[in-house]
């Protein structure tokens, strides 16, 4: 092979394999999806600190869980559903609103709760609180409930809380579960 022949084999060489390379890159799509396999669950970054349940027999027949929800990430995580599947048939995301007469009611949160990134979000009495409802059991001050929480991306975070007594938090409730036409109290 000539020089002139090795000259121009090094260029076409060289220019072959940046169009190989160029075509072997990542989408942007792609990008994304990688940058989201390596995020944290929304679950991972929220804590409960201070978690506690108001004590309640079954017949009672509900019941809420409090406690400062804290979001150690830079995104927003969305808290959408819970549970407390060994002492409960139904759990809902409440909050409390004035009513049409400008009385406290509560009703279900359809947003769920949203906990800003490097931020807190309480769930206390008389506010935003997981609604725990068709008691299977008595829950008796000393005792303790497993709450988990859904996230909007679908991952779970679990906690237990410890039962207290405590007198306020009678809001009436603002919905219809097939119980009767009474407000319920004492959540």
């Amino acid at each position: 092979m000539t020089l002139a022949a090795r000259s121009l084999l090094i260029p076409t060489a060289v220019s072959a394999a940046l169009i190989l390379g160029a075509c072997a890159s990542t989408s942007p799509a792609e990008e994304d999806a990688a940058v989201q396999e390596g995020s944290a669950a929304q679950a991972d970054l929220v804590s409960v600190s201070d978690p506690w349940v108001k004590a309640a027999a079954a017949d009672d027949g509900m019941t809420a869980a409090f406690g400062i929800l804290t979001n150690e990430g830079e995104a927003e995580a969305l808290i959408v559903a819970a549970s407390a599947d060994d002492v409960s048939d139904m759990v809902e995301l409440h909050e409390v609103v004035s009513g049409d007469d400008g009385n406290m009611v509560m009703r279900e949160k359809d947003s769920g709760f949203p906990v800003p990134a490097g931020s807190e979000h309480e769930l206390s009495p008389g506010a935003d609180h997981i609604m725990i409802m068709g008691l299977t059991q008595d829950l008796e001050p000393g005792a303790e409930v497993t709450v988990t929480l859904e996230f909007e991306d679908g991952s779970t975070h679990e906690f237990t809380a410890p039962v207290k007594d405590f007198e306020g938090a009678n809001e009436n409730y603002d919905g219809d579960h097939g119980d009767s036409d009474d407000d319920h109290e004492g959540h």
